[in-house]
């Protein structure tokens, strides 16, 4: 399979406060497979987020380059950068970030409308999506009334409801039990085998890297393994 995104001798420095330098990412190299699930690794402040944010367009190396689909997305205007996450990439957050007062079923719907999905197969995606991530039944209840579990599973619908090319997650389980975490990576396992989904994702929990195709370890910046 071939690699749709490769990160090349990314850095990201940060000036604080008393005008020092911080490394947060130092000389990184990573290739991701094309319908493969990939997991950075790592522990608090060794860069992980700041790479996947880098990966997904959210910011700006430094110094390297970062090849999406043929094309090297830290060249692009904030404009083509906006409309790239947009329509082409989905994010899924630790916080789930979900309308409060949506339903499962319209905070999808809403995903769709943002990114602009014909209206006349925005019922059909929705109740697809929400099927696949098993809340057929609970599609009409709002965040409020669903477990932490549940909630994340609906975040998941709406990021690949308006088929992306991949979807970045970062942090997905930090708020989950340990049993509801390896459901959540085994959801993200199914949709990579029967949906060909292209997914990063974060994490700290060694007992998830079983699931995954490719691990990346960052410490302090650096793949070290």
């Amino acid at each position: 399979m071939a690699d749709i995104l490769t990160a090349s001798n990314i850095t990201r420095d940060f000036v604080i406060g008393d005008g020092s330098v911080v490394h947060a990412l130092r000389g990184v190299n990573i290739q991701v497979a094309e319908g493969k699930l990939t997991i950075l690794k790592g522990r608090s402040g060794s860069g992980k987020t700041t790479l996947i944010n880098m990966l997904g367009a959210l910011d700006r190396p430094t110094s390297g380059e970062v090849i999406f689909d043929g094309q090297d997305i830290t060249k692009l205007s904030d404009i083509k950068r906006d409309e790239l996450r947009r329509y082409q990439m989905a994010f899924v957050f630790q916080s789930v970030a979900l309308m409060s007062s949506m339903t499962a079923y319209e905070n999808v719907d809403f995903g769709l409308r943002l990114a602009g999905f014909p209206l006349e197969k925005r019922q059909e995606r929705v109740t697809k999506c929400l099927e696949e991530v098993g809340l057929a039944k609970r599609m009409h209840h709002r965040p409020g009334e669903l477990s932490g579990g549940e909630q994340q599973r609906v975040a998941i619908a709406r990021a690949l409801a308006h088929e992306p090319k991949i979807i970045f997650a970062d942090e997905p389980t930090a708020e989950l039990d340990s049993g509801t975490s390896h459901h959540i990576v085994e959801l993200f396992k199914t949709l990579v085998l029967d949906e060909h989904m292209t997914i990063v994702m974060t994490t700290h929990d060694v007992s998830l890297l079983e699931i995954a195709d490719r691990v990346y370890t960052l410490e302090d910046g650096e793949i070290v393994d």
